[in-house]
């Protein structure tokens, strides 16, 4: 969960929290991330925070996204 109380910026702490899903293969290569509105809900954050938290992936290289069919984790690099 995003501890509301934290220094951390809500948008690092979720990115943080699934990037700890994709490395523990929670989320696997090639599958889908939930959706914005799922990951709003669940995490009780605002949209705009889950797009930052989703683009901080993307400038890691842990996720990518292809337009009109969504974000998904990207293939372990070896």
């Amino acid at each position: 969960m995003v501890d509301e109380m934290s220094p951390v910026a809500f948008y690092v702490q979720l990115a943080d929290l699934l990037a700890k899903q994709i490395e523990e293969g929670t989320l696997k290569p090639r599958q889908p991330l939930p959706s914005e509105s799922t990951l709003q809900q669940e995490y009780g954050v605002s949209r705009g925070t889950v797009r930052a938290a989703i683009r901080l992936l993307r400038d890691r290289g842990m996720v990518v996204t292809f337009t009109g069919r969504g974000t998904f984790v990207a293939e372990k690099k070896p």
